[in-house]
């Protein structure tokens, strides 16, 4: 397969992040106006953790804290599992899976260059298969 900088390259490069002081709440606010599951949590260049709405439901909701009071800190996923661009988006989907992970930031060197979701490995699988399938319709038409 592809390598996952392909993915990036043909979507949204913007890398989506928050600092680890800012609030729960204002780190939801900024996903529910980005329109996206997750994002980097950084400081001064650095990748300290990726924040989720997952992380939100199983740390801040369903332990009863206040999400106002609450830092990204308090509750991003710390031990994040990253990529490089040259990856493969089969690796890239085995990663996901076997570590039950939804989001996966590509790094390059020390520089975080983009983050994939399952969703974008999965538009590229069914992307692929659509064309095979033209490809193999065109040929039996022929």
């Amino acid at each position: 397969m592809k390598p996952v900088m392909e993915l990036l390259m043909n979507r949204n490069a913007t890398v989506f992040q928050v600092g680890p002081s800012v609030t729960v709440f204002e780190a939801l606010r900024l996903l529910a106006d980005y329109g996206v599951g997750a994002m980097l949590v950084m400081e001064k260049g650095k990748l300290l953790g990726v924040i989720s709405e997952r992380d939100y439901t199983r740390k801040v909701a369903l332990q009863g804290k206040n999400s106002k009071e609450t830092t990204v800190a308090d509750i991003m996923t710390r031990d994040v599992i990253t990529v490089s661009p040259n990856t493969g988006t089969r690796a890239c989907m085995a990663l996901m899976s076997q570590n039950k992970i939804r989001h996966l930031p590509i790094v390059d060197g020390s520089k975080v260059v983009g983050m994939i979701s399952i969703r974008d490995l999965l538009d590229d699988i069914i992307a692929g298969q659509e064309q095979t399938i033209s490809q193999l319709t065109s040929y039996i038409n022929s």
